[in-house]
């Protein structure tokens, strides 16, 4: 009896903590999503949100969800979509073009791999993950290729009808010459800062009255070029400081000088030499610059339409959460679909992978994702899929001497997108300053 008593409570036990177990997993693996049959828990969301996306997904009620916390969950079934449209084309990477990819990795910010391997080991992220994630953003790139890229076709007449439509926007860039005479003006010292303002006022007396101004520059002046009687050469807009930009450009016509000025740097008077650009640009000079720009309009409109709409439609999902909806969007004509033909013919751009792919983060180097201050703040940080590769120290602003009228080297015009090399570098673009 003792041996048939200590037998039922050992089953009673059991069953008990087997209640219990089942109980406390119901609680830990909520399941928030089905895709396709599958279902996707709790946990996972967690895990995805703290590892890919940098932030904390909550726990509780999950019945008012903020919008940055429904963001993860849009970006989680979207990962999972391209990754069972992954397995169903049977896209697979070989280790050789990881392998290549990795060359290319340290080659870029000249590291050995040992030091690559200290960086992802310092972010917590181990080699295998490391070349797991290459892999996935592979095979997801060559979806996307195939999906959107390929179905693409500029034609020559695309390119003119968009740059008829669009002709404000390929003007030559203003570009000034400037004569400028500084004043320094010492800080927390009123009396040499009424000094420096009569000095200052004193000079444009002597310059209205017909004296020269390269000869007062050479006399006077605090600042660049002083022995070349303040001369500066040509500047184009948007690379001087705001207050003497805005003058210059806006105010000024040649031949006039200006009246002081009040920058950081000091008091400013400033002459205009000679004023160019602002011209219409020739299609003819700027034909594939603009073809470019065509497809990367193209290319966007089009993946946001598939990713949202085709993708969608093609999968079953279904969220278990109020409020929360996901589902195919019809998204209306856009511009560029009225100047793009369809077909199969594939034209290169160099700029697409540089903002399509929207499955890496973008790290910034002064706060994090959650707006606290970055451990990489005041350094130049390289990431690969937000995994910070390899860092620099950068000088200290306050210790460097600025030249204020000095121009910027190779200043880009207005809304133009930096160059960058084409081909398989681009087509991923992981890293992130």
């Amino acid at each position: 009896m003792r041996r048939s008593l200590y037998s039922g409570l050992g089953f009673f036990l059991v069953v008990l903590l087997s209640v219990l177990s089942s109980a406390r997993a119901g609680v830990i693996e909520q399941v928030l999503v089905v895709i396709d049959g599958e279902p996707h828990t709790l946990t996972d969301f967690k895990s995805y949100a703290r590892k890919q996306m940098g932030r904390e997904f909550p726990v509780g009620d999950l019945n008012a969800l903020g919008k940055e916390d429904q963001e993860v969950i849009e970006q989680y079934i979207t990962d999972r979509l391209l990754a069972a449209e992954v397995k169903q084309a049977g896209i697979k990477v070989s280790d050789e073009e990881i392998n290549n990819y990795i060359d290319q990795v340290k080659e870029k910010n000249r590291i050995s791999e040992e030091q690559l391997r200290k960086a992802l080991a310092a972010d917590g992220m181990s080699w295998e993950k490391y070349r797991a994630s290459i892999r996935s953003e592979m095979e997801k790139g060559d979806i996307i290729e195939t999906q959107v890229r390929k179905r693409i076709n500029i034609t020559s007449e695309d390119v003119e009808r968009y740059y008829t439509l669009n002709q404000k926007k390929y003007v030559s860039d203003q570009k000034v010459r400037l004569r400028h005479i500084l004043i320094a003006v010492p800080e927390a010292d009123k009396a040499a800062e009424s000094a420096a303002v009569q000095k200052a006022a004193e000079i444009r007396r002597r310059l209205a009255a017909g004296e020269d101004f390269a000869k007062l520059a050479e006399a006077y002046s605090e600042g660049a070029g002083a022995s070349e009687g303040g001369d500066i050469g040509w500047v184009t807009r948007g690379s001087l400081l705001k207050e003497i930009d805005q003058v210059a450009f806006n105010k000024l016509n040649v031949g006039e000088v200006s009246e002081p000025l009040r920058t950081s740097a000091g008091l400013h008077i400033i002459k205009l030499e000679g004023r160019e650009g602002g011209k219409q640009v020739a299609l003819a000079d700027i034909k594939d610059k603009v073809r470019d720009e065509v497809m990367s309009k193209a290319l966007e409109e089009r993946f946001q339409k598939w990713l949202k709409g085709d993708l969608r439609r093609k999968h079953r999902v279904d969220v278990k959460l109020a409020g929360v909806v996901f589902r195919p969007e019809d998204t209306k004509e856009a511009t560029m679909d009225t100047l793009v033909a369809s077909g199969a013919k594939r034209t290169e751009d160099p700029g697409f992978w540089n903002f399509l792919n929207p499955f890496k983060k973008a790290p910034t180097e002064d706060v994090d994702e959650a707006g606290k201050p970055s451990r990489y703040a005041g350094q130049k940080v390289i990431s690969l899929f937000g995994t910070p590769l390899f860092r620099t120290e950068s000088p200290d602003d306050s210790d460097q001497v600025e030249e204020v009228l000095a121009p910027i080297e190779n200043p880009q015009a207005p809304g133009e997108k930096p160059k960058e090399s084409p081909g398989f570098w681009n087509r991923l673009n992981p890293f992130s300053k």
